[in-house]
């Protein structure tokens, strides 16, 4: 697994009096940025075998920084390829321009050209209800119907919405999480006071099944292959204390094993995870305050917290990898939002460029949705008074070259932003990471 450094900060370690030497930004062992193939282990394949967890050498500190707000929910949910998209949606009055009656609008982006289909029913969609797109073009929808959660497949029948019943669950409160890689089934989180239940609602034999309950209040949600079946939750423990991000294998009785420990009492969450090049994107209090950091699934190299990552007043959030990228986590794209008071709009970073381009987002860009092609194309969706339904196609911009688009008058420089300030960084030694136990497992498991 990956560890936990800092840049451009030097740390001490706890207990020796020593203080660690500055080292450059640079990925250790190297002199400038690191090619591709450089130092990054295979990603975790479906084989069962789950990552080890990342941790800190006993004793090591590190240093505050900026704090980040909470990740926002974007607007329109992608299937896992990219195929599909959903969203609940309302219609407008066409005399005052006021919102009517909320339903489910399915959009289908593999095709020539992206086009939207409604899916109205007599009675209209509650606020608090949430979609899901599979890979077959259904929509999963969960709706509050007084203590129950219930969950229902729609689809275009014609003029019509055709709608298939699950089944219910009972809980106070359950939530979707993101659509699995395998394109059909669909799972949830029930949270109670002392364990989360997790739900598979859709793609199982018979209606809402479920799997286990977990100890603790999980949250979050992100896929770590391409099987749909190793998951990585954020977990609280139920007496309270630090989040720690745990993966679950449901190909072993929804087994949890420990994934994230970067500092004793840090919350260390996963936001995002490329199966292809085992990118991670992190999010971590471990240096004093919420940064965004990136590390590589089964790599010894350390986690590190990249400074052109934190924006003065806005909030930075990944939300698409570029995949594709074999062994090569560091060349991976990654689309951010960045939100300020100047407003919402997007950015591109690279592990190996340590540079943020700042790009203008198209008009009615659904915030916090799109994703890559394999040679570095991105998809913003968006919607506004011209169109229904449309994607903004923007090519990552090099490192090496000014990027083309402008980010708000009054937000940062558009374009490269560099890591560091414009004199030569310090040079700080990384922090150094343990190696957790498998429980015993071992790759023939």
């Amino acid at each position: 697994m990956t560890a936990c450094a800092i840049e451009d900060e030097a740390a001490e370690a706890a207990g020796t009096g020593e203080t660690a030497e500055p080292e450059s930004d640079e990925p250790d062992g190297a002199e400038k940025a690191p090619e591709p193939a450089g130092d990054s282990a295979e990603p975790a394949e479906s084989s069962g075998e789950l990552p080890e967890p990342l941790g800190p050498a006993p004793g090591e500190t590190v240093l505050p920084a900026l704090v980040l707000t909470a990740t926002p929910r974007p607007t329109l949910t992608l299937t896992a390829d990219g195929a599909y998209a959903a969203r609940l949606t309302a219609g407008r009055d066409a005399a005052t321009g006021t919102e009517t009656a909320r339903y489910a609008e399915r959009w289908t982006l593999d095709g020539p050209e992206p086009y939207a289909v409604p899916l109205p029913l007599d009675q209209p969609e509650e606020a608090g209800s949430q979609v899901l797109p599979l890979a077959d073009g259904r929509v999963l929808i969960r709706r509050r119907v007084a203590d129950h959660h219930t969950f229902s497949l729609l689809y275009p029948t014609g003029p019509g919405t055709g709608e298939h019943p699950l089944g219910a669950v009972g809980c106070a409160e359950l939530t979707l999480l993101p659509p699995s890689p395998d394109g059909f089934s669909a799972y949830a989180l029930s949270t109670g006071a002392y364990s989360t239940g997790l739900w598979r609602v859709a793609g199982g034999a018979s209606g809402p099944e479920h799997l286990t309950d977990l100890p603790g209040r999980c949250s979050g949600g992100v896929w770590l292959d391409r099987a749909g079946r190793l998951l990585a939750l954020d977990r609280e423990p139920a007496g309270g204390g630090p989040v720690k991000a745990v993966a679950v294998d449901l190909g072993r009785d929804a087994e949890m094993t420990p994934l994230l420990q970067i500092a004793p009492d840090s919350n260390d969450r996963l936001l995002l995870a490329d199966p292809d090049s085992g990118l991670l994107l992190i999010r971590s209090d471990a240096p004093g305050h919420d940064r965004l950091g990136w590390g590589v699934l089964g790599s010894c190299l350390p986690v590190r917290f990249p400074e052109c990552l934190r924006l003065p007043d806005a909030a930075v959030t990944p939300f698409a990898v570029q995949p594709g990228q074999m062994l090569m986590p560091e060349s991976c794209a990654v689309a951010l939002r960045i939100d300020g008071a100047a407003g919402t709009w997007a950015g591109v970073w690279r592990p190996s460029g340590r540079r943020l381009h700042q790009l203008a987002a198209p008009e009615g860009w659904l915030a916090g949705s799109g994703s890559w092609s394999r040679d570095g194309v991105l998809g913003l969706p968006y919607a506004n008074g011209d169109t229904a339904c449309a994607v903004a196609y923007l090519t990552a911009p090099s490192d090496l070259e000014q990027s083309a688009g402008a980010a708000p008058a009054d937000c940062a420089e558009s374009g490269m932003q560099p890591s560091t300030a414009v004199t030569p960084p310090p040079v700080c030694r990384p922090v150094p990471l343990g190696q957790a136990p498998l429980m015993g497992r071992t790759a023939s498991d």
